[in-house]
């Protein structure tokens, strides 16, 4: 179950680095009085981390941060894809520790599977329409993409950005055949950039990571598909204690300003 609150986070958090202290044989005078220094100290290891293709520039970030503040955790190269691609691993036994979604359904297959009983929000996005710079093709809305010279790039179905992408479709009303189904909202940005594409419907915070590279359009109505993002502890991850820190950091107020300056939303 996703919940919209820190509670869970630090619950795990505070067990996790309970068990860590008590692998270290009977507790001392010394390690019952252990300061907020020697508890970090305690944090080691490598650390890895799924996360959806649109956090690639806000993970990045976060896990500096999160690094700077915990010097004995090393977190791997994050791995970044469709949330539907990274779930499938997982349930089939990737070695993940922490796995954080671009939508609540793909988090949701994997808790069914009992491997992220404890997802919490932390962001939100909204969709935007990507084209060319200077939209050349005058693209003002998404009935506008029904046009059939305009090759018009979405994420595939089962991935978030192509789920929030047919709900808005839908609700305007607008039928087209794309000219191809991505498998994350990297690939259909890329195929705008390129000039492959010109127009697809990707993140807000893509277009405005894209800088003049491409040039967004809004979708009014656009938060009729919010996407919600949680993340999780993964069960039977290699470092949990490291897992659960991370976890609470993505909630703190330093990794929520980050997200925020990104263009992502409020949980």
């Amino acid at each position: 179950m996703i919940r919209r609150s820190l509670s869970v986070a630090a619950t795990v958090l505070a067990a996790a680095l309970a068990l860590t202290a008590c692998s270290g044989g009977p507790s001392t005078t010394a390690s019952t009085s252990a300061s907020p220094t020697s508890t970090k100290a305690a944090l080691s290891g490598d650390l890895t981390v799924f996360a959806a293709a649109s956090l690639s520039g806000a993970f990045a970030k976060i896990s500096t941060a999160f690094e700077a503040e915990n010097p004995g955790v090393h977190v791997r190269p994050i791995t970044y894809d469709g949330s539907s691609v990274l779930a499938t691993q997982i349930i089939a036994g990737a070695p993940v520790d922490v796995f954080a979604s671009a939508d609540q359904k793909n988090m949701d297959k994997v808790a069914q599977a009992g491997l992220a009983p404890d997802a919490t929000v932390f962001t939100t996005n909204v969709l935007q329409i990507a084209v060319a710079a200077g939209n050349p093709h005058h693209v003002k809305d998404l009935r506008a993409l029904a046009d059939p010279a305009l090759k018009v790039v979405l994420c595939a179905p089962a991935v978030p950005c192509g789920s929030a992408a047919k709900t808005l479709l839908d609700a305007a009303g607008v039928a087209l055949t794309p000219a191809s189904e991505e498998q994350n909202v990297t690939a259909v940005l890329a195929k705008v950039k390129s000039g492959e594409a010109d127009a697809g419907l990707v993140y807000t915070t893509d277009v405005k990571a894209a800088g003049t590279a491409v040039t967004g359009v809004a979708i009014p109505g656009a938060d009729k598909a919010t996407n919600a993002y949680p993340i999780a502890v993964v069960k039977g991850a290699q470092n949990p204690a490291a897992a659960a820190a991370f976890v609470a950091f993505v909630h703190s107020a330093a990794a929520q300003r980050i997200l925020e300056e990104l263009g992502f939303g409020a949980p």
